[in-house]
């Protein structure tokens, strides 16, 4: 069994209304995307394996990463559809769609805990088929051989901390708020089976030069 270290995709375009204009990175999400590919290189950290969900950040994020490794392409490691759920949410239950980021912490969670308890129709998906294919992507990775990268989003990664760390849909919700463009989350084998030894982590913006940089949308 393999340690895993998860990555959130660069800033994307925060200012969108949909999901297809949502994924693409910013100039700013590239150049977070290089810094850690530069601080991976420079601290000699090894990693045997990529992977990416297929959405353009993702791929995007890796490839300004550059570290010299081919990444595999896994549909599983996508992220939820959060501006599908707000719209049908509010279609179908007049919870209105946020329109700053002060709104959009209160609403995040609400837009989970009524997708969880299966109450939007137009979702995309179910929470429960989420939570399946997070858990069977990160398995199979966690089987392979040598560490892996996987470049992903802040739903997926606050899913997969609600795996390992047991929490409620809220605390979920928590989590993915607090987690910023191009950190790191790890979680490793203990007693074979994956334990959080790193969360959040951003050692390539820590600089003071750098503090800008360190963006959650």
């Amino acid at each position: 069994m393999s340690h895993i270290t998860l990555i959130r995709h660069g800033q994307a375009n925060s200012g969108a209304q949909d999901e297809a204009s949502y994924d693409k990175l910013s100039s700013l999400g590239h150049q977070q995307s290089a810094w850690l590919g530069a601080h991976l290189r420079e601290r000699g950290q090894h990693h045997a394996r990529l992977y990416t969900g297929t959405l353009k950040r993702h791929v995007e994020t890796a490839a300004s990463m550059d570290i010299g490794l081919e990444p595999v392409r896994d549909a599983r490691l996508n992220e939820l559809e959060y501006l599908t759920l707000a719209r049908a949410l509010e279609a179908e239950h007049g919870i209105p769609f946020p329109t700053d980021n002060a709104s959009f912490t209160t609403h995040l969670p609400q837009v989970f805990q009524y997708w969880q308890d299966d109450k939007i129709d137009g979702a995309p998906e179910r929470f429960a088929d989420f939570e399946a294919r997070v858990s069977a992507a990160l398995t199979e990775i966690a089987e392979g051989d040598g560490p892996a990268l996987v470049v992903t989003s802040g739903g997926l990664i606050s899913m997969a901390m609600r795996q390992v760390l047991r929490l409620d849909i809220t605390a979920m919700a928590q989590m993915a708020l607090a987690i910023y463009n191009t950190s790191q989350h790890r979680l490793f084998p203990i007693g074979g089976t994956l334990s959080p030894t790193m969360f959040n982590a951003i050692p390539h913006l820590e600089a003071p030069d750098r503090h800008y940089a360190q963006t959650h949308v």
